[in-house]
């Protein structure tokens, strides 16, 4: 199984990088971040991508999210939801069998830090009462934090960033330990060359100075199963770079 996460900060303007890495790598599962676009928006063959399942959550030109399941691997459909937080199509979930996967955008709190960290809680609630249950979950998506200082370029440290933030960071923390596994930094723990988003000028994607702000984290039974977590760096015009988790499962 194969699940993948981008934000690829506008899907208008990247429908068809979206789609030739979709024909290339074919992931099981698609996550999708501030695809800034209303259904009526989404270009010709996104809305229904050929062998998946499709769901969008999004508004004009701000946020917003999707999530696309493969058909041959869930014939019968998932079951697409909105926990009770979601504000601004910052999420989505899909039922796949035992398996929720939720699609997600964390506000980047520079307008508005205490809604990134009601957020960032409420995920946490989520995230809680899957564990609690027994139920097995996959988070992925932007969170907009950085979760250690291993995830941020020495040259992009800041003490006082957003993003960067001790308060942001316990919180991710406290996600995490909600029975969760961050599966890239399992794989590559000693990596610091690991990000996934650059600030677009003086070519830092090029030169990789970044952070860390893509995740898939999933519970401690699947991220056993986990094999690779790919960083596509090469990929797009976005940002941010998709993120590919596979499981041998």
């Amino acid at each position: 199984m194969r699940i993948a996460t981008w934000n690829v900060n506008g899907i208008r303007a990247r429908h068809g990088q979206l789609l030739e890495w979709i024909d290339r790598e074919r992931p099981d599962v698609i996550c999708l971040q501030e695809i800034k676009a209303t259904l009526d928006q989404l270009p010709m063959g996104l809305c229904d991508l050929e062998g998946y399942w499709c769901y969008w959550h999004g508004a004009k030109g701000y946020s917003g999210v999707g999530l696309h399941v493969s058909k041959e691997r869930w014939p019968d459909g998932p079951a697409f939801a909105h926990p009770a937080f979601d504000f601004e199509n910052r999420i989505v979930t899909a039922v796949l069998g035992d398996l929720t996967v939720a699609s997600i955008y964390v506000p980047n709190g520079g307008k508005d830090f205490p809604a990134k960290m009601r957020f960032l809680e409420s995920m946490h609630d989520m995230a809680a009462a899957y564990h609690a249950a027994g139920r097995p979950l996959v988070m992925c998506g932007d969170l907009n934090v950085a979760r250690t200082e291993r995830d941020v370029h020495p040259k992009e440290r800041k003490p006082t960033a957003i993003g960067q933030l001790p308060e942001e960071r316990a919180l991710l923390e406290c996600i995490i330990a909600e029975g969760l596994v961050d599966v890239g930094r399992a794989l590559a723990p000693d990596d610091d060359g690991l990000f996934t988003w650059w600030a677009p000028w003086r070519n830092m994607r090029q030169r990789n100075i970044g952070w860390r702000l893509d995740y898939v984290l999933a519970s401690r039974e699947l991220a056993s199963a986990a094999t690779t977590c790919v960083v596509f760096r090469e990929v797009g015009t976005s940002d941010h770079a998709p993120v590919l988790a596979s499981f041998s499962v």
